[in-house]
């Protein structure tokens, strides 16, 4: 069992920068692939950044690739997302995930979930 707890969402203007974290639970956590996905208010939750049990792999949507930087501290027992050069679009609620089979692009790739942090960029 993980259990995961999101933080750092505020709001922010637009071209600014801010840094979710992801605190896990667990002995297992370093086992784990982790992402963060998003969902704003009357769309689906999409994909936004995975990485691998030991860093090795760490892959971003097109949407935010070369302004959001996915890592993970294992000893921390804590997964980051450093996002960048915010744009109003990127408003919506973060979410942390954890795949005990490994990482994935899908949500169904994922076993635990936490509840969330809100971001909101205004221009």
């Amino acid at each position: 069992q993980v259990q995961l707890v999101e933080s750092g969402g505020r709001s922010v203007r637009a071209g600014g920068s801010l840094r979710l974290s992801c605190a896990a639970s667990g002995r297992t956590f370093s086992s784990y692939g982790m992402a963060w996905f998003r969902q704003a208010p009357g769309k689906e939750r999409e994909f936004v950044a995975a990485i691998s049990w030991n860093g090795g792999i760490a892959y971003h949507a097109d949407s935010v690739k070369g302004r959001f930087t996915i890592s993970r501290d294992n000893a921390k027992n804590t997964v980051y997302l450093q996002m960048n050069s915010l744009r109003p679009e990127d408003t919506a609620v973060y979410y942390c995930a954890a795949g005990s089979a490994g990482w994935g692009t899908t949500k169904y790739d994922y076993n635990y979930w936490g509840q969330g942090t809100q971001v909101t960029v205004s221009s």
